[in-house]
């Protein structure tokens, strides 16, 4: 065995411990609300009633959860904007509120379609760091998000952020078939890191993420992902990644 170099510098003992995730603020009036009828059921004794209403009202402050995430950096990282099941991976053209001279060209980009349940995160964070160049609100229908023509039919609200390189991502929250506000917690013109916070959808949704060309997802259908957290794709490279469901 090898000696120890006792001049070596040595590894970081600083641990990292769970914390409960808070509630976020759009969401503490929904979870006051429903504590307050659990309440109020109590004091009449519709004991029944009032049990499933501390479930609800559980339920509600858990779908609002806020937790940290830590965000990998390097501006060659597409990081994952939603919680969620990759339910879809489709060649597309961009969306047409996206499109333009100074927005994102014509042409095939790669779809990454994030599902996000009732039970996931609501939270969306950017992908990338760099600037809002557009946000494009879009009302629509509210059919489910895990289909394909939601994209183009549903409620929906566009992002496309410009990088420090001029490298642009658009990605979309795509309202469900429960979900009735899309959020935004950003303006144009905003600068943003990447894995900041940028928006919220009510109760089931999807994200789109558009890849440019060039670049191959680093997930794989039925994989999950964390906002803030997933690489969805690495510049520069084209070599898409493989698994299995077991």
């Amino acid at each position: 065995m090898p000696a120890i170099d006792k001049h070596e510098t040595p590894l970081p003992t600083t641990t990292v411990k769970w914390r409960f995730p808070t509630v976020h603020p759009e969401g503490r009036k929904f979870a006051v609300a429903a504590g307050a009828i659990t309440v109020f059921a109590f004091l009449l004794h519709w004991n029944f009633l009032a049990w499933i209403l501390v479930g609800l009202t559980i339920w509600v402050a858990a779908f609002f959860r806020d937790p940290i995430r830590t965000t990998p950096r390097s501006e060659k990282y597409i990081i994952a904007p939603a919680d969620g099941l990759i339910t879809m991976i489709a060649k597309v053209p961009p969306p047409p509120e996206l499109r333009g001279p100074d927005l994102l060209a014509d042409g095939d980009y790669t779809r990454v379609s994030i599902f996000m349940s009732v039970f996931d995160v609501h939270i969306n964070r950017s992908p990338i760091a760099g600037r809002i160049k557009r946000i494009a609100y879009v009302p629509g229908k509210f059919v489910n998000a895990d289909l394909d023509k939601a994209s183009e039919d549903n409620e929906r609200q566009h992002f496309l952020v410009e990088g420090n390189d001029g490298l642009k991502i658009g990605f979309t929250q795509i309202a469900g078939l429960v979900a009735r506000r899309i959020l935004a917690f950003v303006r144009e013109g905003d600068s943003i890191e990447a894995g900041q916070r940028v928006g919220l959808i009510r109760f089931g949704s999807r994200v789109d993420v558009y890849l440019p060309a060039g670049v191959a997802p680093r997930v794989i259908l039925g994989q999950r992902s964390i906002a803030g957290e997933t690489i969805l794709g690495i510049i520069g490279l084209d070599v898409p990644a493989t698994g299995i469901s077991q």
